[in-house]
């Protein structure tokens, strides 16, 4: 595999609008102005407004997203160098995932979620990134092939979830650990079903899964079968494994 990456300049998207150079310069959000209530009461006026730009946001998510194949979200930190064995790992399950049939979906930046696209991508698979909106630049990396900017985490949770058979987190930080949480919750209240939640990288996320058994669950603020909803791992085929079961039975229900 060549090492060479396609460079562009740096940029922020603000929904479907790229931002570079001198434009790039914005002091605030839109997940920031929507949900911050400080400063005068002209946002009784506005917020309405808003739901059109929300609802505009679904729309176009769904519209580009509806024909893709069966997908796996994989997470992972954007702060991941290129030069870290994490970027390799993420890079050859992104090729596993492609080479046994599914699309991957990233949030589409740097890092780990980049190595997944371009492992992905190399495999000659369909390759998506979900972008989001934040105060610094970050943009889509190079190797997604199908890529939707969103303003909105709220929408773009929803996106990850519609469209996936099942998560798969490597090491990362709040952002992963946010999209982890969502997922067992909904799984374990039944939003969805058949949805396999692997954790790639015991080192990383054993200590978690031990607090989890430890503490949630022996004070009863958990059940025995909502542990079992987490699958530890550091095989790339025990991953796809978990994957392909969960995905095939669900088929099988279907």
């Amino acid at each position: 595999m060549t090492d060479s990456v396609d460079e562009h300049p740096k940029e922020k998207q603000r929904g479907p609008v790229v931002l570079r150079r001198g434009q790039r310069d914005e002091r605030t959000t839109t997940d920031q102005r929507l949900l911050d209530s400080r400063g005068p009461s002209d946002w009784v006026h506005t917020d309405p407004w808003r739901v059109l730009r929300i609802q505009a946001e679904f729309v176009e998510g769904f519209g580009a997203l509806a024909e893709l194949p069966s997908a796996v979200t994989v997470f992972g930190s954007a702060r991941t160098g290129r030069d870290h064995p994490e970027y390799e790992i993420g890079r050859k399950l992104g090729g596993a995932l492609a080479e046994a049939g599914f699309a991957v979906i990233t949030g589409g930046g740097p890092g780990a979620m980049e190595a997944v696209n371009r492992g992905c991508s190399e495999a000659g698979g369909y390759s998506v990134g979900l972008g989001i909106e934040l105060p610094f630049e970050q943009g889509l990396n190079p190797w997604v092939d199908l890529g939707v900017n969103f303003r909105y985490f709220f929408v773009r949770k929803t996106m990850f979830i519609k469209y996936s058979q099942a998560f798969i987190c490597l090491p990362g930080g709040f952002g992963t650990l946010d999209e982890l949480f969502e997922a067992l919750t909904l799984v374990q209240t039944k939003k969805v079903t058949k949805f396999p939640v692997v954790l790639f990288g015991k080192s990383y996320w054993q200590g978690l899964y031990d607090w989890v058994r430890d503490s949630v669950l022996d004070s009863g603020k958990v059940g025995e079968k909502d542990l079992d909803l987490l699958h530890l791992t550091d095989d790339i085929d025990d991953a796809v494994r978990v994957v392909n079961d969960a995905h095939k039975a669900w088929a099988d229900a279907h």
